[in-house]
């Protein structure tokens, strides 16, 4: 499975998403994430960059705009607000069968958006790093639950 994990920039949300279920090392999923509104090539952001090579996960240094050829790629793209999935909806209304919040897709809890650290120090970034891996752990589950 092809999984796409989109926030604004890529710079916080995605990118630690991504290092986290990339870290899972699940047979047959693959993982990428860009922003709504990122640019190719920006560093992401130092705090989520030490809380992902403190727990010692492989990462993508750089943020990345979505791309039509990665949301044809992907078998499932999950956002990690509703206003990123109606945005991107809005842009790509084909890709409405495949599309949903990160949240939504796991049936995590109350709310559809994960917090955005942005701007925020380390510990708010900690506690977006702890709410992704929860909600990866459901993530996880599920994928190996679907697995033959």
């Amino acid at each position: 499975m092809n999984i796409y994990l989109i926030c604004t920039g890529n710079t916080c949300r995605s990118p630690m998403a991504e290092a986290i279920l990339r870290s899972r090392g699940i047979d047959n999923v693959n993982v990428r994430s860009a922003g709504i509104y990122a640019q190719d090539g920006q560093q992401i952001s130092p705090h989520a960059t030490t809380l992902i090579e403190e727990a010692n996960m492989p990462h993508t240094p750089w943020s990345r705009m979505i791309s039509s050829e990665d949301l044809e790629w992907a078998d499932v793209v999950l956002t990690m607000t509703e206003a990123h999935k109606m945005a991107l909806l809005y842009s790509y209304p084909t890709m409405k069968q495949k599309t949903f919040t990160l949240k939504n897709f796991v049936k995590f809890g109350a709310g559809e958006d994960v917090h955005d650290p942005f701007g925020g120090n380390l510990e708010t970034y900690r506690q977006t790093f702890d709410e992704l891996s929860r909600i990866i752990d459901v993530l996880e589950r599920r994928l190996m639950e679907q697995q033959p």
